[in-house]
């Protein structure tokens, strides 16, 4: 089983990136610093140690790039990460790294990122990068995670010596656990959908409990008439005997939710911020939620008004 690369940061991946390199260059690499367009390179002048080999070392320049995803599932071979668009995230690079090797400030090209590499992708991407930018296909490497992962296992100590640890990270939870409750709950809703969604009884505490979580009056009302509404529903469907089996599923999530936002909290101002950053962490990395976006907010929604996540010291559900 390879390592969660996506449960990383962006900073704790590009630290990871910098002591492989380091294992494969030498004591020369120059850690990562943000470009003009949010860019992150690394530079190495000299001769490699022992890549791509002993034998027939690179020697130059050579610039690093660290690409890094917290989607779940990724490949070299996505359209929004190698397409030809002007959108894509290699399209967008390669226009800032011909001008390096213009510039005579580039000789070769390392492009690491946890995503899949296949082989058949790797010659074709290898192929358009030295063509785009001007160098020999020999002079560029692609490194997935199936690289990654083999330079984990021989030398585990890579990890330690990036300093990562289980509580320098962001903010991230499961997707996991969350998607399931999602895919049941809509496969019910297409199954038998209602004329209307149940009445339902305002928790006095709703107020109290957004003071008590710093949650601003208009957001609070904005997801209020957005989701309220639906929030009978989803109690009485995850209330339901026949749905155990999610209901475990959903209590997985709010644990992992909750302990996560516990230690994080301080680093966001408002609990809109919280409340967004979960949004769009989890419909970026999972794609049953990013097919279920409204419902995938209405189950956060659900959540916070049900007090399983946020302060609720004083806002207990009525």
């Amino acid at each position: 089983m390879g390592y969660a690369y996506e449960d990383l940061s962006d900073s704790q991946f590009e630290g990871l990136v910098v002591e492989a390199c380091r294992h494969l260059f030498g004591e020369g690499i120059q850690s990562f610093a943000a470009g003009r367009d949010g860019g992150r390179d690394g530079r190495f002048q000299g001769t490699a140690e022992k890549f791509p080999s002993s034998a027939a070392p690179w020697s130059g320049i050579t610039v690093i790039q660290a690409k890094h995803t917290n989607s779940t599932n990724t490949h070299f071979s996505d359209a929004n990460f190698s397409g030809i668009t002007a959108s894509s995230i290699l399209t967008k690079e390669l226009a800032r790294v011909r001008l390096l090797v213009e510039a005579g400030e580039l000789d070769n090209y390392i492009l690491f990122a946890n995503r899949r590499l296949g082989g058949v992708t790797a010659g074709s991407i290898k192929s358009r990068i030295a063509n785009d930018i001007g160098i020999q296909e020999s002079q560029v490497h692609l490194c997935g995670i199936e690289y990654m992962d083999s330079l984990l296992r021989r030398y585990p100590e890579l990890v330690l010596a990036s300093g990562i640890t289980p509580f320098s990270g962001p903010l991230l939870v499961s997707s996991y656990d969350i998607a399931e409750v999602i895919l049941a709950l809509s496969a019910q809703l297409d199954a038998a959908p209602m004329s209307g969604f149940l009445g339902v009884v305002d928790r006095v505490s709703y107020g109290e409990k957004n003071l008590l979580n710093n949650m601003s009056e208009s957001f609070a009302s904005e997801l209020s008439r957005r989701y309220l509404s639906q929030t009978d529903h989803i109690s009485k469907f995850l209330s339901d005997p026949g749905n155990v089996a999610v209901r475990e599923r959903y209590d997985g999530a709010v644990t992992d939710f909750q302990l996560k936002i516990v230690a994080k909290r301080h680093e966001y101002e408002t609990f809109d911020d919280v409340f967004n950053y979960l949004a769009d962490f989890l419909i970026g990395r999972d794609s049953v939620l990013a097919v279920n976006k409204p419902l995938t907010r209405a189950m956060i929604f659900y959540m916070y008004w049900h007090c399983d996540i946020g302060e609720v010291a004083r806002a207990e559900a009525d």
